[in-house]
């Protein structure tokens, strides 16, 4: 779990053409929440929900992609529970007289997976997505590189009335030549599931393009039997023995700009 600090904060760092902006603010009030409750037409959202922090990647020409909390909730099944477990009815009710206590409750992923990659920004000038076969050189990004900058933000905790947790956060680095972004989310009902959902984005100075790589991991507990108890609650640890889902390769083409020249 991460730590959550009280003192907002937001960092602007510029490198070239771009600016990663990190800002985290304050857990949402409880009738900001009831309200995007409304919005999102689900009956319930998770206890620590970080509406106002984002991670931003933005060009000097307004294009470039984001990361947040709602854009992220969006991407939740609000029609169906997608976890068939007995703590679900349970967390379910003991949400009941909080929250939209005058709805009944009705089924939805009450886990908040997600498989957010991204908000892409842009109005005039939009970044193209197309599938790729190339693939992120985590190997290059292992050698050692000067970090001129280092966040992490936290979207939304949820410890699903003491049946585990379900978290989002994202963080980036940026290098002399290049920066890697990893946003993951992390779920862990106990004695039933644990699942990650991983999108990395690596951008390499010079290049017009991005890469974006999407993955899900996800084994039962019993599939999980060989492997050590304490390696359950830490994503690092237990992504690297969690059965490949899903995967999509992506590359985020940068728009063309001609900027006009005075002659």
């Amino acid at each position: 779990m991460m730590l959550h600090g009280f003192k907002s904060s937001k960092q602007d760092y510029t490198f070239g053409s771009w600016k990663v902006t990190a800002a985290k603010n304050h857990i949402m009030k409880s009738k900001d929440i009831e309200r995007l409750a409304d919005e999102l037409n689900m009956p319930s959202l998770p206890e620590m929900l970080y509406g106002d922090n984002v991670l931003r990647i933005q060009h000097t020409d307004r294009y470039g992609i984001e990361f947040n909390a709602i854009d992220a909730l969006k991407r939740v099944n609000n029609m169906e529970d997608t976890v068939k477990v007995a703590c679900a009815q349970e967390w379910q009710e003991s949400r009941a007289e909080s929250e939209h206590a005058q709805e009944v409750l009705r089924p939805f992923d009450w886990t908040f997976t997600t498989d957010y990659r991204g908000t892409l920004l842009g109005e005039e000038l939009q970044i193209k997505v197309t599938n790729t076969e190339e693939r992120i050189d985590i190997e290059k990004l292992k050698a050692r590189e000067h970090i001129m900058f280092f966040e992490e933000v936290l979207l939304f905790e949820d410890e699903l009335h003491d049946h585990g947790v379900s978290m989002i956060s994202v963080k980036i680095r940026v290098m002399p030549s290049s920066f890697f972004l990893l946003q993951r989310f992390f779920l862990r009902v106990d004695g039933v599931l644990i699942r990650v959902n991983d999108t990395r984005v690596y951008y390499e100075d010079g290049r017009n393009y991005m890469l974006r790589e999407f993955s899900s991991r996800e084994n039962t507990i019993s599939e999980l039997k060989n492997i050590p108890a304490t390696f359950y609650t830490d994503p690092n640890e237990i992504a690297q023995h969690l059965t490949l889902r899903v995967t999509k390769c992506e590359k985020l083409e940068l728009p063309v700009v001609h900027h006009e020249t005075c002659q």
